[in-house]
């Protein structure tokens, strides 16, 4: 049966819904045989690689069919996690496809050049460093996770004590060769600050814990992907290692000097613990949050943002679409009416922005200019 005829058939079932085909013809060489191929994106939170959305082989042609909610489909290829992530043909991080419905039916052919490997170059600098490589979760059911520490240039030269941020995907935070999904580039970004203008700070990195990070990254489960263990995870952070953390590395432990980062599922988690510790965390910054996953958030800002003394950064991208924008902007306004003063917060909608690391790198310096009174 030839590839077109089979198509058909796939679609036959579900003819009159709007949908669009992934037709992935041509994988790298190397790829392994009897490999099961995944398309993950923002249809299933970017989950790495979900069984539910395993491709179907036909004549050697992987399929996968999504259907069209008007919004932009935002996807990737994996072998089955972000360590197996699709590369462009140097191994280098390509941008996350994208796809913009243009008619009811659809198909899109693709090509993958290559997949990870731990063959690419590492970019972290000299002053990252693994904090700990099995730090034990107790909330998280003594899970071990790994911990990165950004020290400032003159941290071993003084002994000065400095702000923390704290910041979560550490994968994607300062080292391309691990990076699942790009690089922020915190290192490189905060060492030209503290060039122009002496700024100092610690970050402390938390790696994901991979297809742990829905349930990690969620303060209530989501009836489709499920999670809800968000309150562990921050209770982990306030409990377990800030208290880890400013015992062992000269820290500036006060709620003015502690912020929290992270985007998407990231600045979903990052916004909660804001509202949830408002005496732990003073500075945080809320990139591409994804709180549609949990709309309880809405009432839970209603209720929790009476908080007259911290600051919060928000940014979500012009072609993540409206679900992003909109759910940004109404629990700004959810807060605002609580009390929270406007002149603690900064939003804005990135023109040209993606949900995509390069969008959330490229405004982090002013971000951090703004949180900590540079500008």
């Amino acid at each position: 049966m030839k590839p077109l005829s089979i198509l058909l058939c796939l679609l036959i079932s579900t003819i009159c819904t709007a949908q669009v085909t992934f037709a992935v013809r041509n994988l790298p060489e190397d790829t392994p045989k009897g490999s099961k191929i995944y398309i993950s994106g923002n249809f299933d939170h970017w989950s790495g690689g979900q069984k539910a959305y395993q491709m179907q082989v036909i004549n050697n042609i992987h399929y996968f069919t999504l259907p069209m909610t008007g919004e932009p489909i935002l996807y990737k290829f994996t072998l089955g996690d972000w360590s197996s992530v699709e590369k462009d043909e140097k191994g280098l991080d390509i941008q996350n496809r994208s796809y913009q419905s243009t008619k009811k039916i659809d198909t899109v052919y693709i090509t993958i050049k290559s997949w990870a490997s731990k063959n690419v170059t590492n970019s972290k600098a000299l002053n990252v460093q693994v904090y700990h490589s099995q730090f034990n979760m107790p909330q998280l059911g003594n899970q071990k996770r790994r911990i990165w520490m950004y020290l400032p240039p003159d941290y071993h030269s003084n002994s000065k004590h400095y702000p923390v941020i704290y910041m979560h995907d550490g994968q994607n935070l300062f080292d391309q060769s691990i990076a699942y999904s790009g690089e922020w580039k915190v290192d490189e970004i905060l060492n030209d600050l503290f060039l122009e203008k002496k700024f100092a700070c610690i970050v402390i990195g938390i790696d994901n814990g991979g297809k742990q990070r829905i349930d990690e990254l969620t303060p209530w489960p989501n009836e489709k992907y499920g999670g809800g263990n968000g309150k562990a995870y921050v209770d982990f952070i306030v409990q377990t290692l800030k208290p880890d953390v400013d015992q062992n590395l000269r820290t500036l432990p006060q709620q003015e000097n502690t912020a929290i980062i992270g985007s998407s599922l990231g600045g979903l988690i990052s916004f909660y613990a804001a509202l949830t510790y408002p005496k732990v965390f003073g500075k945080i910054g809320v990139f591409s949050p994804a709180f549609w996953i949990n709309p309880e958030i809405e009432s839970y800002a209603k209720n929790h943002g009476h908080i007259t003394h911290q600051k919060m950064y928000f940014i979500t991208g012009e072609l993540e679409g409206e679900t992003y924008i909109n759910k940004m902007k109404q629990v700004i306004n959810d807060i605002e009416t609580a009390g929270y003063p406007k002149k603690n917060i900064t939003s804005k909608v990135i023109k040209g922005g993606k949900h995509h690391e390069s969008t959330w790198s490229a405004d982090f310096k002013n971000a951090v200019e703004w949180l900590f009174n540079l500008k």
